[in-house]
């Protein structure tokens, strides 16, 4: 197996290559807040690869991952704001510092105390300033879906929780009564309806399905189910399936279209029972 240091010298160095005069166009074009966007796939598609559980599919997207990282950290040295050696050895001493249980004589029960040893860290040594609510501790740039399984678990652990599942469940199905209602009340409005009325229904529609959401990802945390992660695999199956449908309606030349719903509709529970 290639030496560990060794293998990253020649990304790195690939890298310096690809960004100095005369290297790749493209990668001379990129700046940190370009590649954002390819950060936010890269790490999808390594999530959909280890769901996979494909370890060559895996090691390819990890490999990406790292190219990502060590080219916009190569962006900031050239900027002279820092190196990388710098981010390496920041994360390491972090990851030192933060665990002393294992670097140091600190017992832990669980982990649970792990993480509030961890939060009590960033203030105490880190110098960072104390949230004024436990909630600002969850960052705002988060995909929705991800913030909303994070704010609800930090509210848990100040004991703002379900007593138990069932109680989630119930408040599934009284947000998606909700829903009903405010779906119904849109559809009502008919007519020569005033502007400002219909985009208060419309306004309360998208408020009710918010909740229902909520709610949703609230059973996901009690399940321990990561809800983006959910809703990735739903994504990638939906996706096959449908696949699937349209080879089969091109099989028999028929177009996909309303009209040809009820065929449709067979393939695709086809598409369910065929792997």
């Amino acid at each position: 197996m290639q030496d560990t240091s060794a293998a990253f010298k020649g990304l790195y160095d690939i890298v310096l290559r690809l960004r100095s005069p005369g290297g790749c166009p493209w990668d001379l074009e990129q700046t940190p807040r370009s590649l954002r966007g390819d950060l936010i796939e890269e790490t999808y598609e390594c999530v959909e690869a280890i769901d996979e559980q494909d370890p060559a599919h895996i090691k390819e997207e990890l490999g990406d991952l790292f190219l990502l990282v060590t080219m916009l950290s190569s962006m900031h040295q050239e900027e002279g704001l820092f190196s990388v050696a710098d981010v390496l050895t920041g994360v390491s001493e972090k990851l030192i510092r933060r665990h002393p249980h294992v670097f140091g004589d600190l017992q832990v029960k669980d982990s649970h105390e792990v993480l509030d040893n961890w939060a009590r860290i960033k203030v105490e040594q880190e110098g960072r300033k104390p949230k004024d609510s436990r909630l600002d501790q969850v960052s705002q740039a988060l995909p929705p879906l991800d913030r909303a399984y994070k704010l609800q678990k930090q509210a848990a652990k100040a004991g703002f929780d379900w007593p138990c599942m069932e109680g989630v469940v119930r408040k599934i199905e009284e947000e998606l009564g909700e829903v009903s209602d405010a779906v119904s009340s849109l559809q009502g409005l008919a007519g020569e309806t005033p502007s400002g009325t219909l985009e208060s229904a419309t306004d309360a529609v998208e408020a009710e399905l918010g909740d229902l959401l909520f709610s949703v990802v609230n059973l996901c945390r009690f399940l321990n189910v990561e809800p983006s992660v959910a809703l990735q695999r739903t994504n990638g199956t939906f996706t096959k399936r449908f696949k699937y449908v349209e080879k089969r309606m091109g099989e028999i030349a028929q177009e996909m279209n309303q009209d040809n719903l009820a065929l449709m509709d067979g393939f695709w529970e086809e598409a369910k029972s065929t792997r």
